[in-house]
């Protein structure tokens, strides 16, 4: 299956389940909540040729050119600097756009990275890493990676260094809602992001985090306003902060000495604070079970070798709820 036919799936939103935080998931096995997939049977709907539109916008955009991988929907222009080539439109057949996937100014959504204000050379040193293969995940068949590896491995060092300038110079904002709750509108994985139903259904959280996007049309549409809410276990935020702050006991590491006081970053050190916690537990879960490699990934070991899911639970929903 080509790059373009993966994408054009993504953004086709369907309701297909898939069982969250099941019996099946062990400390062995990537967290089915935060590493989402989508069914095989899944199918892009077909263009209906309408123009979608979204708020505070003159633009409009067809279905097929919001799946188009070397276009990036720039709804808001004058939300952030010109976009360089490589982020606006990528470089035919194999560098896709970067604001396709990771939005026109950056903010990304769960299925992958938020990019806005985080160092130059921090993106750099992650396309590096994921271009020599130390960088990976610990389910690789998932799409969103896929992508991610093969665009590295294709562009050119003066591409990254263009889109990474760009993002760095991008202020990042809150766009996540953190909410503590035993109970969550039962959803569905659509597109490598979770989508609640419209019957106003209700399921238990349980011991796992739900980040879905406030608006779910305008999500598809790449809308870079777009906001999430993230549910995740009551007294989670509280614990995820005791954890961050003290290391719990030579659990792990205090967050802030390597991401600073008030964890927004520290010089090449990228901020964590606000981003979004589904990605968060990803990159821990992957840092300890030697998915993510590499020079700067060996800073993390001491924080990650000692921490189980919950405890990556935790200090994702309590870095999430802060102002990045």
């Amino acid at each position: 299956m080509s790059i373009r036919t993966f994408v054009s799936l993504a953004f086709v939103v369907l309701a297909f389940a898939l069982p969250m935080g099941s019996p099946a998931d062990t400390e062995e096995t990537p967290p089915s909540w935060a590493y989402t997939m989508n069914p095989p049977e899944w199918k892009p709907a077909p263009d209906d040729g309408s123009i979608r539109r979204v708020p505070d916008s003159t633009a409009g955009f067809t279905l097929t050119q919001l799946r188009d991988l070397f276009l990036a929907p720039d709804w808001h222009p004058a939300d952030h600097p010109s976009m360089p080539e490589v982020v606006a439109k990528g470089r035919k057949p194999d560098v896709m756009a970067c604001g396709v996937c990771h939005r026109a100014d950056g903010p990304g959504g769960p299925e992958n990275a938020s990019l806005f204000g985080l160092p130059t050379s921090y993106i750099v040193q992650q396309m590096t890493d994921f271009k020599s293969g130390v960088r990976a995940t610990a389910l690789p068949q998932r799409d969103p990676q896929k992508l991610m590896i093969a665009t590295a491995k294709a562009a050119t060092t003066a591409e990254v260094e263009a889109s990474a300038s760009y993002f760095a110079s991008i202020k990042p904002r809150a766009n996540i809602r953190v909410v503590e709750t035993d109970t969550i509108p039962k959803s569905s994985v659509t597109g490598w992001f979770f989508t609640p139903s419209t019957t106003g259904e209700k399921e238990p959280l349980g011991q796992r985090i739900l980040e879905v996007p406030e608006d779910v049309g305008r999500f598809v549409s790449r809308d870079s306003r777009v906001r999430f809410t993230a549910y995740v276990p009551v007294g989670s935020i509280e614990k995820g902060r005791a954890l961050a702050a003290t290391g719990g006991g030579g659990k792990t590491v205090q967050c802030a000495s390597c991401h600073g006081p008030d964890l927004k970053g520290l010089g090449a050190v990228p901020g964590i604070a606000g981003r979004s916690p589904s990605y968060a537990v990803r990159q821990l879960y992957d840092f300890k079970h030697g998915a993510r490699t590499g020079p700067k990934a060996e800073l993390m070991k001491p924080s990650v070798q000692n921490l189980a899911v919950e405890d990556m639970l935790v200090l994702a929903a309590y870095t999430a709820s802060l102002v990045p």
